[in-house]
């Protein structure tokens, strides 16, 4: 029977595509016409399918936030000071109640990311700098690519270096000048090499947008009599700021969104506290600890995992929308 059945199948879609290609192959076809629409149309499907997942993403996290809401009052999930989600999964199981004040957790994920930022943000800018504008044609082809390699090295290498490396000399130093003051989870380690991890972004970012200014301005500043140093400062700079300043917001939420630096150099403590040398976490190491395991998503400290990524994505949509609003303004001044 399967067999017919295939033969059956077989046969009708021959006819089929045969009809097809009979009525294709003619004189008065317009192949151009029919390859650019097929391509148009695949192209709205596609955009429209990421326009629902992304909608789907969305919701799903809205009402899992929404029933995470209704057993946790919302004021004091956002404006709570003591995050301790343990509860009871089973009505016979020995339990805390749970405390779902989320402030130390977004305090800790911003003091991280500020430390990043503090050290990305000088590094990355000096290096465009000297691609963009003081480094030869042959330095620039070998340099630029060997600092956008950083980019490409996975983020649980990086936690091993801070793991391994990092850790171990912050702690030494800090033995050195006031015995027991670091351990080896602390946000100054995990905010430093956060910010060796975003220096790629930056520096690429920055660099595009400089090379981007017009030749005819920065050899106008020259044949004025301008140095190279003061035609960076004063047109360069200037005339590139919409493109460096989207860079800094976007390395930023890119160091918002850091879970396996912190989880290995940080910890998973929130500790309400804006001391850079002690240990504190963050809001994707949470999730990560909330959902890891068999859990229960009827239980507010399941659910409480939805609401920090609900609160952490519209953070990051805030970021994204000023960026992108940043570079119309500014780009609208200077060309």
């Amino acid at each position: 029977t399967s067999t017919i059945l295939k033969v059956i199948v077989v046969t009708g879609l021959s006819i089929i595509l045969l009809r097809a290609s009979i009525k294709v192959v003619t004189v008065d076809f317009k192949a151009r016409d029919y390859v650019e629409s097929m391509f148009t149309t695949l192209m709205k499907f596609s955009s429209v399918i990421a326009i629902f997942v992304t909608i789907g993403i969305v919701l799903s996290l809205l009402f899992e936030t929404l029933r995470f809401f209704a057993t946790v009052n919302v004021f004091d999930f956002l404006f709570g000071l003591h995050w301790s989600p343990q509860t009871a999964i089973r009505a016979d199981q020995v339990g805390s109640s749970g405390s779902f004040g989320a402030i130390p957790v977004f305090l800790g994920t911003i003091l991280i990311s500020i430390i990043a930022m503090l050290v990305a943000v000088p590094i990355g800018m000096y290096s465009a700098i000297y691609l963009s504008q003081y480094a030869s044609e042959t330095v620039r082809t070998y340099a630029k690519p060997i600092i956008e390699i950083l980019a490409g090295i996975p983020t649980v290498v990086y936690g091993f270096f801070a793991v391994i490396t990092v850790a171990p000399f912050f702690r030494d130093l800090g033995d050195k000048i006031s015995p027991g003051t670091l351990s080896g989870e602390s946000a100054i380690i995990a905010g430093s090499v956060m910010g060796i991890m975003i220096i790629p972004f930056i520096t690429s970012l920055t660099d595009d947008a400089m090379n981007a200014v017009p030749s005819s301005l920065k050899e106008g500043s020259l044949a004025m009599g301008a140095t190279v140093s003061e035609t960076t400062r004063q047109v360069i700079i200037p005339a590139s700021f919409h493109g460096i300043v989207a860079s800094f917001l976007l390395a930023f939420s890119r160091a918002i969104g850091e879970t396996m630096i912190v989880v290995m150099a940080a910890g998973f403590a929130a500790n309400l506290t804006l001391n850079p040398f002690e240990s504190v976490t963050t809001v994707t190491v949470q999730i990560v600890g909330l959902l890891t395991g068999d859990q229960e998503f009827d239980s507010a400290k399941t659910l409480s995992a939805f609401a920090l990524a609900f609160v952490l994505f519209f953070l990051t949509l805030i970021l994204n929308i000023i960026a992108l609003n940043m570079v119309k303004k500014y780009r609208e001044q200077y060309e």
